[in-house]
């Protein structure tokens, strides 16, 4: 997996406790250090879920998600946060392209 893109530890400014990114866009809010969270743990990824780089891709490059993986993280989210993602949906690669548009995502759909 080296293609993941990590964010240095040192290069992260602090968040002042709100779930808003940073303005560099490059630090990942709360709400998306929850889901990459989910992520790590639901596929057992051996990266470090902080580590994930918010505009980072999610499938193939970047965080190198296959087909597989992206069906085991739609059922993860849908028994989660309620929202079902479909397989057949015209715009999965818009809403899986990172891990801010999953959050965008599922911050505007979910039912839990």
């Amino acid at each position: 997996m080296s293609d993941v893109k990590y964010k240095p530890a040192a290069a992260m400014a602090p968040n002042h406790g709100t779930d808003a990114p940073s303005p560099d866009g490059r630090e990942a809010s709360a709400e998306e250090l929850e889901l990459a969270k989910m992520i790590v743990v639901t596929l057992n990824l051996e990266v470090a879920a902080a580590d994930i780089d918010p505009n980072a891709r999610l499938y193939r490059e970047g965080l190198g998600l296959d087909s597989i993986d992206v069906l085991e993280l739609a059922l993860a989210i849908s028994k989660k946060y309620g929202l079902n993602l479909r397989s057949d949906d015209e715009n999965n690669l818009a809403i899986f392209s990172s891990l801010r548009s999953l959050n965008r995502h599922l911050q505007q759909h979910r039912s839990k």
